[in-house]
């Protein structure tokens, strides 16, 4: 596959914006440089997403870690560790300092996660993305997954950062001891978990290209009420403009499925949602995203993080217009 699969440039036609694309996806590729190396080694988070190789539904999942448990382990690999102990296949640059309690804070996702089976299986298609609140950047590192003896790692094939529009900065973090609550699974989500969503200003979305050749997470962010809650089981959102690949879209154009990821930043808990995700286009171009809920998976402290308050991106559409 290059670039852009049919359901990505069927939307790019779609949109008049196959032109634009073409020269922004240029900067896609399948290598880590040094640069992106060193961002990778400063980060406390990474959310994957892959689809269940039991049963084909998509998942999103956060993996928290020091800074250096997600590192660039040669051009074409990004190794993530998820224990206490640290591999020792590369030297590594020296890292900031960790606080206090950031010692072996190394977190994979549980047993329980639905994503676990697909990140202990071999040559799963796996989308990552590592976004540091602290600098409003991003990057997207996919590829096929490899077990290894402290975690996962990723044999990259695409490789690229996105600018910051739409996401909030977070000027600082905490790591906390935190035991995490018993997973709620459910068809549909709860008048709780409704409120969650609508109230979050950022989510992660996973999606998978065709054919299960690879597999994407990207992130949506807007003010807060920009996801709206329909029913328990069918929520949307709008398709803020933005650097005119539509991977995420072009997916979603070929595949339905999906996984999204909601973060409460202060008290770690997490939302899981699994289902089918649908674009609608009205005549004057705006494009609202359709999710149906199939299940969703709602655990509280999952993560040992707590990010100080937003200062929301000048770039947010107003959620109600």
């Amino acid at each position: 596959m290059g670039v852009y699969h049919s359901g990505s440039r069927a939307v790019q036609d779609r949109v008049g914006v196959r032109d634009l694309a073409d020269h922004v996806g240029r900067a896609i590729g399948d290598g880590i440089g040094p640069v992106m190396a060193a961002f990778l080694e400063l980060q406390p988070l990474l959310v994957a997403g892959a689809a269940d190789p039991a049963d084909g539904r998509v998942w999103a999942t956060a993996v928290t870690g020091a800074p250096g448990f997600v590192r660039a382990t040669g051009p074409h690999r990004m190794s993530v560790t998820t224990g206490a102990s640290r591999p020792s296949e590369v030297s590594r640059p020296s890292v900031p300092s960790r606080a206090p309690g950031e010692e072996g804070v190394e977190g994979g996702p549980p047993s329980a996660d639905p994503l676990a089976a697909a990140l202990a299986t071999p040559g799963t298609p796996v989308g990552t993305i590592v976004l540091d609140p602290r600098t409003r950047r991003r990057l997207r590192v996919n590829g096929r997954l490899r077990p290894t003896p402290h975690g996962f790692a990723v044999e990259t094939d695409r490789v690229f950062a996105n600018c910051p529009k739409y996401l909030q900065r977070r000027a600082a973090y905490e790591t906390v001891d935190r035991i995490p609550g018993s997973p709620r699974r459910g068809t549909g989500l709860t008048a709780g978990q409704a409120g969650f969503v609508t109230a979050s200003d950022t989510f992660f979305l996973a999606t998978v290209h065709p054919g299960g050749s690879g597999s994407e997470v990207s992130h949506r962010g807007g003010g807060p009420g920009f996801v709206r809650v329909t029913s328990p089981c069918t929520l949307s959102w709008r398709d803020y403009p933005g650097n005119s690949m539509f991977l995420t879209l072009g997916d979603l154009a070929v595949d339905p499925r999906a996984g999204l990821l909601f973060l409460d930043w202060t008290t770690g808990r997490t939302l899981q949602l699994t289902g089918e995700a649908r674009t609608s286009f009205a005549p004057d171009g705006a494009r609202t995203v359709l999710f149906t809920v199939t299940e969703a998976v709602d655990t509280p402290r999952a993560l040992p993080l707590r990010w100080s308050a937003p200062e929301y991106s000048p770039a947010n559409p107003d959620p109600t217009g």
